[in-house]
């Protein structure tokens, strides 16, 4: 899954696609180097960030959606606000992706009503919103409560007629968590697998920069974000949200090619079960 972030504050690469051409390049870019869905967002949920009017938001996407669902590849919209949701799912879009997990009566009525569509849904573990989630993240047992609310969440898709292989879960790391909670997390992704296919999301975040012993800024964490890719995948992870395809789906084709795990078919991890 391939990033495309139109918004001018996100903690990567922010502000680098500020018109739809720009974009358009971006997402082909992306396409040409072996992105199978692309993921595409307008509102920035780095810590700390500030909500922004739906009507801006969606400003943002709007033409940009528009060009790339002419396009022979899933596109995923990333927002936290049904209205957008809605809008998005008439457009045709085949994912919606929630960092907040559908948390709001409105994100859930939204889901209801998509039940005799083929749209997916991605549900996300958050703990608090952006702009306070890192104040102070605290757990008894992380991956008990990151998978318990998990499991809810997915009881109540199916209890609205929402069928398992139309949704994915994501632990949600860097939302809510410190280093340590997002390692715990990272070892029991065979774990969350088990119930749901899962979503990681570790591309250019911070724990690279402290699990790598190093200062750096985001763009230059291509390393560690691949070592961390290539761990969830062979841990059962069946998406990665990454900002560098062309890297990673090389990452994975060499390994592949060297006799490694048949990682995305669920026999890697069925091989640690």
């Amino acid at each position: 899954m391939g990033i495309l972030n139109l918004t001018p504050d996100s903690f990567s690469d922010g502000g680098t696609l500020g018109t739809p051409d720009l974009a358009m390049k971006r997402a082909e870019s992306m396409i040409s180097d072996g992105a199978d869905i692309i993921d595409l967002g307008g509102e920035s949920t780095r810590p700390g960030a500030e909500k922004i009017p739906l009507e801006e938001e969606w400003r943002r996407v709007e033409e940009v959606l528009t060009k790339i669902l002419k396009l022979e590849i899933p596109v995923s919209i990333d927002t936290m606000k049904p209205e957008i949701m809605i809008r998005a799912a008439e457009m045709g879009v085949d994912i919606i992706n929630d960092v907040s997990g559908f948390r709001s009566k409105e994100a859930l009525g939204f889901v209801k009503a998509m039940k005799k569509t083929r749209i997916g849904f991605c549900i996300m573990h958050m703990q608090g919103d952006p702009q306070t989630m890192q104040d102070s993240p605290r757990y008894g047992d992380v991956v008990s409560e990151v998978e318990f609310f998990l499991q809810g969440k997915m009881n109540e898709f199916r209890k609205y007629g929402i069928s398992d292989d139309r949704i994915l879960i994501d632990p949600g790391f860097g939302f809510g968590k410190t280093s340590q909670h997002n390692l715990s997390l990272l070892k029991e992704i065979s774990r969350l697998s088990k119930s749901c296919p899962v979503l990681v999301g570790l591309s250019r975040k911070r724990i690279i920069s402290e699990l790598s012993k190093r200062k750096s800024e985001p763009s230059d964490r291509l390393g560690g974000s691949l070592a961390t890719a290539i761990w969830s995948a062979m841990q059962g992870a069946s998406v990665l949200r990454v900002h560098d395809v062309k890297e990673t789906k090389e990452m994975i084709t060499v390994y592949k090619a060297l006799g490694g795990d048949d990682i995305f078919s669920g026999k890697g991890n069925e091989k640690r079960s």
